[in-house]
Formats: structure tokens, C-alpha cells, sequence
């Protein structure tokens, strides 16, 4: 039986394109009755068995074992999420970003961050610093940044080539440019993008379902439905900071075992801090995030 990837899941099917199979629009499958009865459902991204039907259609018989498993949005096997943030229009949100990051981070998967408009900022020297001082912040903690513009084509290129062979997940806050981007770099694509309201701060949601979009390299992106507000339900306060990967190896000098970071002496991450080893916008994230997940955890 052909294996496939499911590249698109909308009403109870299926849509499988055949590993090796001729270029031309996936097959339409339902999954085996006996996935409900387990509780398994098919995701987007799953590399699948199934079995063509007579009417043209398939039938997913077996779901093959996953790499990485995303909650939301709904996606396996993506090993690469692409965090766009905005320089302009919504303004850039240093908190916002990072707190994406935690998820990213505790997700395990490799983190690309895409700084996008930058033909909406204006030539002045302030606007490059604040270009300059994101992008050697998230650079020095040790992950990937470009800087791109949907307009001018600027960074496209070099995105487009960090996403051959991976499955991606788009994401970030709403009327960043995902879309956008996504149409900069695949011309013919034609994705809907948002109007952003001004008055909110935020683009209006454009994407309605979870999709895979194949690219000429070997690398599929899934366009999510963008989101601004995210929680840290899943995730225990005491992982926290092993999520802001820059604290960990100083965490592990630390004079207590399960030092939260906040007030305890010996606290080698405070030490970093005070040493100007770590950003102090990064640490006073640590922090609210902290008092928003004790917060959170007395609530429920």
C-alpha cells in the first residue's frame, strides 16, 4: 500500500499526497474506524499508510510514528517553527516574543525568528538601532534572525533556503505577515492576507484551517491561524526556566536545587544579570511570566 503525507485535514477527511507519486492534487481519505475507537487522530504532517478505494478516494490505514507532536496548532512532525515579529505596524512586542519562545522552546523544536516590514521603518539611525539591538539580542542567546521585507523581497531568499527539507511552522502575532511573506516567497501562491486594524493593534485572522504548502525545495510550511494570546497551561512553573535557554548553564550552578531565580541567595542567574551576561528584558519576562503561571495554577 502507498505511504503519503497528510497535507491538509478539513471535515473529517484526509488529504494525502503519495510519497514519489506523480505531481497533482492529494488524495482524499478517511481515517480507519478504529482510530476513534483508540483515540487516535491523523494530523496534519503525519507520514501515513493508505489504501486507494475504488471511487478514487483512500482510506488512512496506519499512522507512522512521529518525530514531534505540536498541540496548537495541530501539526506533526514539524521540527522547525518560524516566529514572525513585526518592526512596524504592530509594533514590535520584545514580551510577546519571548513568551512565543518559551512555547517554541519547551515544544523542543529549532527556532528561525523572521523580523518582518522593514520597508515600513524609515531610514533614521533609531529606526536600524532597534533592527540592530533585536536582532544581536536573539542572536548572542543563539538563535537564527533575519530580517526581511514582504515588499522589498529583502531576506526571502534566505529564508526560502532554511526551509528545504522541513516541515515549518509558521507563527507569531496576527498581522505580522505571515501571508504575506508566504506570497513574497512563492509567487502564484496567492494567500489572503490581513488588513491590519490600527486601532486594535492587530491583523484580522485570514487563515481558517491548518494547511501544508509545499515548496520547490523539499520543505512544507503550515500556515496557521495566527494568535495573540497564549497560555502556559502545559507547562510546569518549575521548567520555566529552562525554557529561556541563555540561564541554563548558570541555572545549574545554582546554590539550590529548584532555585526559581527570584529571590534565593546563591542564585547564579541573578549573578549573570547583574553581570550584564544576561538581558535584563529577558529576566524581567522570566519574571511576569513566573507570576503569571503561580497566578494561573491558584486560579485553577
Amino acid at each position: 500500500m502507498p505511504e503519503g503525507l497528510i497535507v491538509k485535514a478539513l471535515s473529517g477527511y484526509y488529504y494525502v499526497k503519495e510519497t514519489g507519486g506523480e505531481p497533482g492534487e492529494p488524495v482524499q481519505c478517511r481515517g480507519r474506524g478504529v482510530f476513534k475507537k483508540r483515540g487516535i487522530t491523523p494530523l496534519v504532517g503525519d507520514r501515513v499508510i493508505f489504501e486507494p478505494t475504488e471511487n478514487g478516494e483512500g482510506t488512512v490505514t496506519e499512522i507512522l510514528p512521529r518525530v514531534s507532536e505540536l498541540i496548537r496548532p495541530p501539526v506533526a512532525n514539524a521540527r522547525l517553527a518560524v516566529l514572525l515579529f513585526s518592526l512596524r505596524e504592530p509594533d514590535m512586542n520584545l514580551q510577546l516574543l519571548d513568551k512565543f519562545l518559551v512555547h517554541i522552546e519547551n515544544e523542543g523544536l529549532q527556532t528561525l525568528i523572521c523580523l518582518t516590514k522593514r520597508d515600513l521603518l524609515d531610514d533614521s539611525d533609531t529606526s536600524d538601532e532597534l533592527t540592530k539591538q533585536v536582532s544581536d539580542l536573539y542572536s548572542s542567546i543563539g538563535y537564527e534572525v533575519i530580517v526581511t521585507s514582504s515588499h522589498t523581497g529583502a531576506g526571502t531568499e534566505e529564508v526560502l533556503k532554511r526551509l528545504a527539507g522541513e516541515i515549518s511552522v509558521f507563527s507569531g502575532q496576527s498581522g505580522v505577515g505571515k501571508s504575506s511573506l508566504l506570497n513574497a516567497m512563492l509567487p502564484g501562491l496567492g494567500l489572503e492576507t490581513s488588513a491590519i486594524s490600527l486601532r486594535l493593534g492587530r491583523g484580522k485572522h485570514t487563515t481558517r484551517h491548518v494547511e501544508l504548502i509545499e515548496l520547490e525545495n523539499g520543505g512544507y510550511v503550515a500556515d496557521t491561524p495566527g494568535f495573540s494570546q497564549l497560555d502556559f497551561l502545559e507547562l510546569g512553573v518549575d521548567q520555566l526556566s529552562e525554557c529561556f535557554r541563555e540561564f541554563v548553564p548558570y541555572a545549574s550552578e545554582c546554590k539550590f536545587r529548584g532555585c526559581s531565580h527570584l529571590h534565593e541567595p546563591g542564585c547564579q542567574v541573578r549573578a549573570a544579570l547583574e553581570d550584564g551576561k544576561i538581558a535584563a528584558s529577558r529576566y524581567e519576562h522570566y519574571v511576569q511570566f513566573y507570576e503569571e503561571m503561580k497566578d494561573k495554577k491558584r486560579r485553577y
